[in-house]
């Protein structure tokens, strides 16, 4: 789905001030309400705007440790292992991968003792060979999709926009 500036316009401003109402977005960006909503529509229905509930962090949940777990599954038992992480509440992602590992998972701990009873029960899973552990210590770069975002809406606007020599005849 193509992404022009006034959606680039609107997701700026979803990300920046998810608050604020349908009616406002609107006054903001200069157009009629039903224009905004048929915009917002279009995007949710397209699959880019995908949730519009609050970011929780695991850390203020009593979570702080954070680590990546790199799963090695038995040929053949990737969708049965990876069905078995949901049941883990402490796996916050998980995606199926290449390189030196099938699934890499993302886990929140209380601590490095909680760390390991997870791992374990990851161990335990039928069709998981070994893990390999990666224990975050700072984060550099949070999140985000705005700088994407950004960068599309550019990439729209040099579209629209005539070249060089356009017009001449």
């Amino acid at each position: 789905m193509a992404v022009d500036v006034l959606d680039t316009r609107i997701l700026r401003l979803l990300i920046e001030q998810p608050r604020t109402s349908v009616r406002e977005y609107a006054r903001i960006l200069g157009v009629a309400r039903g224009t905004l909503q048929a915009r917002l529509d279009r995007l949710e229905r397209d699959g880019v705007i995908t949730g519009t509930g609050p970011t929780l962090s695991p850390a203020a949940l009593g979570h702080p440790v954070l680590a990546f777990v790199h799963l090695e599954v038995t040929q053949g038992h990737l969708v049965e292992v990876g069905d078995a992480l949901a049941a883990v509440p402490e796996i916050i992602e998980a995606f199926s991968t290449t390189g030196g590992g099938d699934l890499l998972t993302r886990v929140v701990a209380r601590d490095a003792g909680h760390l390991e009873d997870v791992i374990q029960r990851l161990i335990q899973l039928p069709g998981v060979v070994r893990t390999r552990t990666d224990v975050a210590l700072r984060e550099r770069v949070a999140h985000r999709v705005l700088p994407l975002v950004e960068s599309v809406g550019r990439a729209a606007g040099d579209r629209d926009r005539p070249g060089p020599g356009a017009g001449r005849g």
